[in-house]
């Protein structure tokens, strides 16, 4: 009698590749898994990269529990210029003289985005509306009315200044916009901004440095790879377990 395969299940934490949108690390992990059942807790956008917590067999069941969770970025903001899609993989819309801004004019602008607040996701993102991604209507030039989100900026901190550009370090709530931040911040300031980088460093209590990138998991058996499974009940809030 012939024993079914063993479904593998668990949580795998990967470092995304600027050059993969989350749906890609996916997809590529059904291929070297040799399964479909898998999914992600959080998308990052195409041009981000860091920790993308991935949910493997009957963990994706714990996607609604995990994806709600704070996160961590690191990033460097770009003063200036502003963009179509609010960070550097856009169209240059408007190009503004950066004012000779000191240290702590960026911090005080910084800590007063800090709190809870509602924000309008931009154009270029994957809400659908009707059916219909944004970023499909953008690509066509439409612009449509957007339900703002709750959001909850924790923290934003200054880590790096050199004119016209900036590193920083936030931590936020699920749903958060930060190229929006960006774009907001650069208004603020009166000169423009445009995200040149992200990179998510944490994801509730899974951090970057336990990830690993797809190269590493393609070197790997799969029993290799298992090793590095968090166990669901292991990774899934305490109230659900």
């Amino acid at each position: 009698m012939l024993v079914p395969p063993k479904e593998i299940e668990g949580v795998l934490l990967v470092d995304k590749p600027s050059d993969h949108t989350s749906h890609d690390v996916v997809a590529r992990l059904r291929g070297i898994l040799r399964m479909k059942r898998i999914g992600h807790a959080g998308t990052l956008d195409p041009m981000a990269t860091g920790l993308l917590v991935i949910l493997i067999g009957k963990a994706t069941r714990l996607s609604q529990y995990l994806t709600n969770l704070d996160k961590e970025y690191e990033g460097t903001i770009e003063l200036g210029k502003t963009t179509n899609t609010q960070d550097a993989m856009g169209e240059v819309v408007e190009t503004r003289p950066v004012p000779p801004l000191r240290e702590d004019e960026v911090r005080a602008a910084l800590q007063g985005f800090l709190g809870d607040q509602y924000q309008t996701p931009p154009m270029f993102s994957a809400i659908k509306i009707d059916g219909v991604p944004l970023y499909k209507l953008a690509r066509k030039g439409e612009e449509v009315a957007r339900e703002p989100r709750f959001i909850r900026v924790a923290s934003w901190e200054l880590t790096g200044f050199s004119l016209p550009r900036f590193d920083f370090r936030m931590q936020c709530s699920k749903g958060t916009y930060v190229r929006t931040l960006a774009h907001d911040l650069g208004e603020r300031l009166g000169c423009g901004a445009n995200l040149a980088a992200l990179r998510r460093t944490a994801t509730g209590p899974f951090r970057l440095a336990q990830a690993l990138t797809l190269e590493q998991i393609t070197a790997l058996s799969l029993a290799d790879v298992e090793k590095h499974f968090i166990p669901a009940h292991l990774a899934a809030p305490s109230h659900f377990v």
